[in-house]
């Protein structure tokens, strides 16, 4: 959504509320700190972090009305990118689609039983995403070697591809997820599925 015609007062007032609203939210204390955005509750699984994901949040600002399905080994994500996310004028910005990437590939090993962290992420940027137009982000696991999963995908948009990626994750071990997050990793030693 975006809002081209509003004046600078009634952005400040709106920003207000918003103010108002996360206080309210969030509470203060004696002091009258604003809300800081740290989370006192641990992470427990994949359900916990995908409500709040910055590309398939749903009670995040953030997130485009991405919607995805995992299906027959792959993971597609359908859905537009509308103004606040241009990059040059009338397209996608590319850290959108990097970030876009980032998240199914990450969610299409988590679907295939191969979860892990991000390597490296490389993407080819074939031609320009438009924006306020259908997307289909496509993400599948590739090849398991040990501790390496690599994850290809695809970006189209009215079935021509936009972008390509690759993506390099690794598994990590429990000695190291506990590092990482804490004593609960002992709790979740079972596959998550990351589609509610």
């Amino acid at each position: 959504m975006s809002a081209e015609d509003t004046s600078s007062d009634e952005l400040a007032t709106a920003a207000e509320e918003v103010e108002r609203i996360a206080a309210e939210l969030h509470g203060r204390d004696a002091l009258g700190a604003r809300p800081s955005g740290v989370r006192s509750r641990a992470e427990e699984s994949h359900d916990d972090y995908l409500p709040r994901s910055p590309l398939v949040g749903v009670v995040s600002p953030h997130a485009p009305p991405i919607e995805y399905e995992y299906r027959d080994g792959r993971l597609f994500g359908r859905g537009v990118f509308h103004a606040a996310y241009e990059g040059p004028p009338g397209y996608v910005h590319g850290g959108w689609i990097a970030l876009g990437f980032d998240e199914i590939l990450g969610m299409a090993n988590i679907a295939s039983g191969h979860p892990g962290m991000t390597g490296r992420l490389s993407i080819r940027y074939r031609r320009p995403t438009p924006l306020h137009r259908a997307v289909e982000f496509e993400g599948w696991t590739d090849q398991v070697d040990g501790r390496r999963v690599v994850t290809r995908g695809t970006l189209t948009v009215d079935g021509s591809v936009t972008a390509e990626a690759e993506g390099l994750f690794v598994k990590i071990d429990l000695d190291r997820a506990v590092e990482y997050f804490g004593e609960r990793a002992y709790e979740r030693r079972q596959a998550v599925d990351p589609l509610p």
